[in-house]
């Protein structure tokens, strides 16, 4: 463990974390209709937004619609593709390619407007 040495008691000054922070972990679902491009597109993008910004921090599951189209009514998907953030709360939902990463990561809670 190290100590902050730069930091003088009483300054008002907050000392770094010694250890990082432990972060929510996202669960996230993609929902996509078969391979589309569209679809393809959605799956290629998450993962390299999740890779870049999440690596280690999320757990993501890509639920193909035209295999099961009983879950878009059951999970409430009115488009596609759309991925769903189910933890950390609340829930949230992007619609689209997922091509514009700014959008994502603030649809995400990753990133402050």
């Amino acid at each position: 463990m190290m100590e902050n040495a730069n930091v003088e008691p009483g300054s008002g000054a907050v000392p770094l974390p010694e250890e990082p922070e432990l972060h929510d972990t996202f669960l996230l679902k993609l929902y996509v209709a078969g391979q589309t491009p569209k679809s393809m597109a959605a799956i290629e993008n998450l993962n390299k937004i999740c890779k870049e910004h999440l690596l280690g921090f999320y757990k993501l599951e890509v639920i193909d619609l035209a295999r099961n189209p009983a879950l878009a009514r059951t999970d409430k998907i009115l488009a596609i593709p759309t991925l769903v953030r189910n933890l950390p709360t609340p829930i949230s939902r992007i619609i689209g390619d997922l091509s514009d990463e700014e959008q994502v990561l603030i649809g995400l809670n990753i990133k402050k407007i």
